[in-house]
C-alpha cells in the first residue's frame, strides 16, 4: 500500500513537470526572430502594394493618354470627313451645272451643224436659180445690143424706151431676187444668236433669238429660236422664266423636234423651283412620249437620281 502510495506521487510529480514545462513562455530570443520576420515579411507585403499600386496608376495614365489620342483622331478624322463632304457636293453641284452648260453648248454646236447642212442646200438652190436669172438676163441683154446703148437717155427722160425697160429690168429684177431670199438674212440671224449662246453671251444671244421670233416665225428655225429663249433664262436660273418659254415651243410648235427637249427642261426647271412633283410627271412623260431617245434617257436618269421610277404607280397598276 505504502508502495503504491509513493508510486502515485511519483507518477504526479512528473505530470506536474511535464505540464509545467508546457505551460512555461517561450524563450525571448525565440519571440524576438518570429516578430522580426512577421515585420519583413509586412514590409515585403507594403514594398509589393506599393509596386502594385504604380504599376497600376501608370497603366492608367497610359490608357488615358491612348484614348485621349483616339478620342483627337477621331475629331480630326470627322473634321475631315466633313470637309471632304463638302467639297464632294460642292463639286458635284458644279458639275451639274457645268455638264448641264456643256450639255446646251452640245447641243447648240450639234443644232448649228445640222442647220447649217440644210441651209447649205437651200442656199445652193438658190444660187442655182440666182444663176439661172442672171444668164436669162445676159441672154436678154445680147439680144438687144442696140439699144443697151440708152440707158442715159432713158434715164434723162428720153425715149429709149425700148432698152430702157430690160434696163430698169434688170436692177429691180435681181434686187427682187435677193430681197425675195428671206434665208439669208434668217440664216445670218440665227447663226449669230446660236454663236452667241455657245460662246455664253446669253444677253444678246436673248436679244437675237427674240428678233428671229419676231421676225421669221414661220421657218423651220422658228421653234429652235424660242427653246433657246427658254435655254437661256434656264442657264442664268431663272427657271419660271424658262418654263414659260419652253411651254411656247409644246404649244406654238407641236411638230417641232424640239417638243422632246422642250418638256424635258421644263421637269428640269420645275424641280430646280421646287416643284418636284409636278416636274416629276413632265419627266415621266418624256419617257412615255419620246421613247429611245436621249431626251428619254436624260429623263430616266434624273428620276433615278430624285428616286422616282419612269412611270407613275397609277399608270403601273393591273387593270
Amino acid at each position: 500500500m505504502r508502495t503504491k502510495s509513493i508510486a502515485l506521487a511519483i507518477a504526479a510529480v512528473l505530470v506536474g513537470a511535464i505540464g509545467g514545462s508546457m505551460l512555461s513562455p517561450r524563450p525571448t530570443g525565440a519571440v524576438s526572430r518570429e516578430i522580426i520576420q512577421l515585420q519583413e515579411q509586412m514590409s515585403q507585403l507594403l514594398q509589393g502594394q506599393q509596386a502594385m499600386r504604380s504599376a497600376i496608376d501608370s497603366n492608367n495614365a497610359s490608357m488615358r493618354t491612348l484614348v485621349q489620342q483616339s478620342l483627337d483622331s477621331v475629331n480630326a478624322l470627322n473634321a475631315q470627313m466633313g470637309t471632304l463632304q463638302k467639297n464632294v457636293q460642292e463639286a458635284t453641284a458644279n458639275s451639274g451645272s457645268k455638264i448641264d452648260t456643256m450639255s446646251s453648248q452640245t447641243q447648240g454646236l450639234s443644232d448649228n451643224l445640222s442647220d447649217v447642212q440644210a441651209r447649205v442646200g437651200k442656199l445652193a438652190t438658190q444660187m442655182n436659180d440666182i444663176q439661172g436669172t442672171l444668164q436669162s438676163i445676159d441672154g436678154r441683154l445680147a439680144g438687144g445690143a442696140t439699144p443697151g446703148s440708152a440707158p442715159a437717155p432713158g434715164a434723162a427722160g428720153g425715149t429709149g424706151a425700148p432698152g430702157a425697160a430690160p434696163a430698169g429690168g434688170t436692177p429691180n429684177g435681181s434686187g427682187n431676187g435677193l430681197s425675195s431670199m428671206p434665208g439669208i438674212s434668217s440664216d445670218t440671224l440665227y447663226q449669230n444668236a446660236l454663236r452667241d449662246f455657245t460662246t455664253g453671251k446669253y444677253d444678246l444671244a436673248r436679244q437675237e433669238f427674240g428678233d428671229y421670233v419676231k421676225q421669221f416665225p414661220n421657218t423651220d428655225l422658228a421653234s429652235n429660236a424660242q427653246f433657246y429663249l427658254g435655254e437661256i433664262s434656264y442657264q442664268q436660273g431663272e427657271y419660271k422664266d424658262a418654263i414659260a418659254q419652253y411651254n411656247v415651243v409644246l404649244t406654238n410648235y407641236p411638230q417641232s423636234y424640239k417638243q422632246g427637249a422642250s418638256l424635258l427642261k421644263k421637269g428640269l426647271a420645275e424641280v430646280e423651283m421646287g416643284s418636284k412633283a409636278t416636274g416629276i410627271r413632265d419627266l415621266r412623260e418624256v419617257v412615255r412620249r419620246f421613247p429611245g431617245t436621249d431626251d428619254a434617257r436624260r429623263a430616266q436618269a434624273k428620276l433615278k437620281e430624285l428616286g422616282a421610277t419612269s412611270t407613275s404607280a397609277r399608270s403601273t397598276a393591273p387593270h
